[in-house]
Order: structure tokens, then sequence, then C-alpha cells
């Protein structure tokens, strides 16, 4: 009894002491590194925010400043700066900040860049203070505007990946314009289904075809007939609006959500419609 008590407590001692040996489980580290945090500037303030003209444009948003300081500056050139989009100069400017005054200074951004997150989103901003002293600040900027931006160009990417979006054979034909818009699949065998084609202020297109219409797994190409009228020829329609040849094509790819893909139109295409609507309007 006693030697098997004794065997007892040697087994529980050498499990012990086996554990012991053993190096503790490393904790879980995350793959994705976490984005640098910006401090603040002093007297500064920033945001990213992108108006109807700039979404129009393209490629454009505004870095919005505001003087938070007791001290006037003056700004003479911007960058947007964030690794989601490719760099591009700076900006050159002229704006002269008061205490408590906001100006929206209109910044471009380059392509996309799909395989990196957005943040930090900043402003690089060259400044003059009163005393006539230059400084080149790096702003946060605050919303999600650039995020927002990052994810809708990251979407059509996705798309464009998959199926290529032409228009051909645009042709006027009396009172309208025809063509067709064609879809060839460049990668893959998910269905892509067209749900919707979007019009302008002053165009709208109508495809032949009843939609949803679908490219099927086992078709390299659609082709959709469309037609284009004049929507409005009031002058001020056609003297304000800013996106007169900007028809989105609503696209979904397999299971994925719709993704609205405006149609490539050439400089000589747009030229086509911009003189059929002159003549319609005017005839």
């Amino acid at each position: 009894m006693r030697a098997a008590a004794v065997g007892l407590v040697l087994v529980v001692v050498l499990a012990g002491c086996s554990g012991a040996d053993e190096p503790a489980a490393a904790p879980a580290v995350s793959s994705t590194p976490a984005a640098e945090v910006l401090p603040e500037v002093p007297g500064i303030a920033g945001e990213a925010v992108q108006l109807r003209t700039d979404a129009a444009l393209g490629g454009q948003v505004q870095v919005r400043l505001t003087d938070t300081g007791p001290a006037p500056f003056t700004v003479t050139s911007v960058q947007l700066d964030s690794p989601g989009f490719a760099p591009v100069p700076a900006r050159a400017v002229a704006a002269a900040y008061a205490p408590g005054q906001t100006i929206d200074l209109p910044t471009p951004f380059g392509a996309v860049d799909c395989a990196t997150g957005v943040d930090p989103v900043a402003a690089r901003v060259t400044v003059v203070r009163p005393e006539g002293t230059t400084e080149e600040l790096r702003v946060p900027l605050a919303g999600d505007t650039m995020a927002q931006v990052h994810d809708a160009e990251c979407a059509v990417e996705r798309v464009l990946a998959v199926v290529g979006i032409a228009v051909e054979d645009l042709t006027e034909a009396g009172t309208t314009t025809t063509g067709v818009v064609v879809l060839t699949r460049r990668s893959g065998d998910d269905p892509v289904e067209v749900t919707r084609l979007g019009g302008s202020v002053v165009l709208q297109p109508v495809l032949e075809d009843d939609l949803p219409v679908t490219l099927p797994s086992d078709r390299d190409e659609l082709r959709l007939p469309v037609t284009f009228d004049a929507a409005r020829c009031d002058p001020h329609a056609l003297a304000e609006t800013k996106k007169p040849f900007v028809f989105p094509l609503a696209v979904t790819v397999g299971d994925g959500g719709s993704v609205p893909v405006d149609l490539p139109l050439d400089d000589a295409q747009k030229a086509q419609l911009e003189e059929f609507l002159g003549r319609v309007c005017t005839g």
C-alpha cells in the first residue's frame, strides 16, 4: 500500500515537471498591421469631403481645412496622403485662413490601390505663418469619404476583372442615337447579371432587352442594343448638368452585390452624343 502511494506521488511530480519544461503557447498575433494614428496639428482641423462637382469630375475631393487656432495662416499647396491611393503632385493654392474660418481646397487623388486600406488619411499642406515662416504639415483628415471612394472604385475593379464593358456602333438615327452595350468575359465562369441602366439629366439610355438580363456561365459575350434619347432640352438643364454622359450600369457578378459601373464612353462618342443632343434640342 505504501509503495503504491509513493509511486502515485512520483507520477504526479514527474507529470508536473514535464509540463513546466514545455514552452507556453504564444499569444495570437494579428497579421494585419494597425494603421498609423496621426497626431493632431495644433490650430488646424481637416476633413475630406466629396461634392457633386467632385464626383462629376472624378479623381478629386475637397480637403476642408478649418483654422481652429488664434492666428491666421495661408495654405500654398495641398496634397492627399493615403496608402489606398497612388500619390499625385501637390496642387498649388492660395487660401488665406482667419481664426474660425473654413475653406475647401479641391484636391486630386491618384489611382486606387485595392491591395491596401486607406488609413491613415491626411493632407500634406504648406502653411505660411503671419511672420513669414513656412511649415510642411501633415494634417489628419476626418470622415469616411476616402474609404467610400476606395470601396466603390475597388468594387468596380473587381467587376471589370471578370467582364469587360464597352459601347460600340454608336449611330445617329433621326431623333435618337443607337448603339450596343457589350459585355465580354475576361475571367471565371460566374454568371454576370445586368439589372439597370441609369440616365443623366439630359440623356436617357434604354436597353432593348427586358432587365434583368444575364451573361450565363457558358457564354463569353453579351450584346445589348441600346437607344439614347434626349431627356431634357431646357437651357437650365443643358447648362447646369455636371454629368451629361455618365450612365451607370448596375452589374452583379455571381452571388455578389450590385455594382454601378459607368459606361466607358470615349471622347469621340461623347462628342457624338453632344452633337446629337444639340441637334435634337434646337431642331
